[in-house]
């Protein structure tokens, strides 16, 4: 070989590993233009129907601060103070307007800001779900791809038994169940309480396992059964069996084949799971003495707070739509069937 050639072969390698970063930031660009343009309109409907809720439910500032009493002079009085005489449409648009700004109004219980009472229960429930969904991902992927490899084995039929098991314990019993055995009993984990990140990362991670092991639960047993069924699928497909007759090492036919064109039920059971641990933890909280943005949701819909309520849900679409956006992106990135547009 001369010279030149040995010295082309490198600049060929170059240019092809170029040529396929290009083509992959393609595909996600590509992916991510076509969520944002589903997205989009789900979001304007979605607020839409939100801020609608107010006037389907009959309820007014003037009737909570006032109370059922009050004379009709002194509840368009209210009414008008918070612009509620207005056409309905002038409404929506102002309220729109300060939700792209990050303003969600204010609370018809005591006048907070909507965004700042939010916040400060967001963070405490984001760290809990965050912390919750990596315990699930963790774990299930674990037992699912054990299960898949052991196929028709009492290791499989164990852990099916045992996912189906956990998928159907509350959350609350489970939770009820470790502050009874750790905290309780070992002393090992804090029964309640929440400590900021910034107090120290120990203490946070101590106050925030036992609520996050309480909701990975359910994670952990969808994960594992669709990552578990798609595995196995993916071992009969034509391209795994032409890769075994090739001689391709089972380690690399997996990873490479098998794994890859399997993630994508399993990373799609994630786009809805996230959203859904944060809004459906109020009871978690209630039992670990947490103040999180479920506990907020469920205690401004019990006090008739309508632009709290309103606020919780526009918080929750977003959560939904940025997270399905992350996992479609993922999708895009790693699994075969979505890089050829399947």
């Amino acid at each position: 070989m001369t010279t030149t050639a040995v010295q082309a072969a490198p600049a060929r390698r170059r240019g092809a590993a170029a040529a396929r970063t290009r083509h992959t930031l393609g595909r996600v660009l590509a992916t991510l233009a076509r969520s944002v343009a589903i997205f989009v309109p789900v979001f304007l409907v979605a607020t839409f129907v939100t801020f609608a809720l107010r006037s389907l439910s009959g309820l007014s500032p003037a009737r909570i601060q006032l109370g059922e009493e009050a004379t009709p002079e002194a509840v368009a009085r209210v009414e008008a103070q918070w612009g509620l005489d207005r056409p309905f449409l002038v409404q929506y648009w102002d309220w729109f307007s300060g939700v792209l700004h990050g303003q969600l109004g204010s609370s018809w219980t005591n006048g907070a800001d909507i965004s700042t009472l939010i916040g400060l229960g967001l963070g405490v429930s984001l760290s809990v779900a965050t912390f919750a969904l990596i315990i699930g991902v963790l774990a299930g992927f674990g037992l699912g791809t054990l299960a898949a490899l052991r196929r028709t084995t009492w290791i499989d039929r164990t852990i099916t038994g045992f996912v189906t098991v956990i998928s159907v314990m509350p959350a609350f019993v489970v939770g009820i169940v470790l502050v009874a055995v750790f905290a309780v009993g070992l002393h090992v984990f804090p029964a309640a309480g929440y400590v900021p990140a910034q107090q120290g990362f120990g203490p946070w991670l101590a106050h925030i396992t036992l609520p996050a092991v309480a909701l990975s639960f359910d994670v952990i047993a969808d994960v594992a059964r669709q990552l578990r069924t798609s595995l196995i699928a993916a071992y009969q497909e034509n391209y795994v069996i032409g890769a075994v007759v090739r001689g391709l090492s089972p380690r690399r036919i997996f990873f490479r084949h098998v794994l890859r064109n399997g993630l994508g039920p399993a990373l799609a059971t994630l786009g809805l799971k996230f959203p859904s641990l944060v809004g459906a933890s109020v009871v978690t909280e209630w039992i670990f003495g947490l103040q999180g943005f479920g506990r907020f949701a469920n205690d401004s819909a019990q006090a008739g707070d309508v632009p709290a309520v309103q606020g919780v849900l526009v918080v929750s679409i977003v959560l939904v739509v940025l997270f399905n956006l992350i996992v479609n992106v993922v999708l895009a990135r790693v699994t075969p069937a979505s890089q050829r547009g399947v």
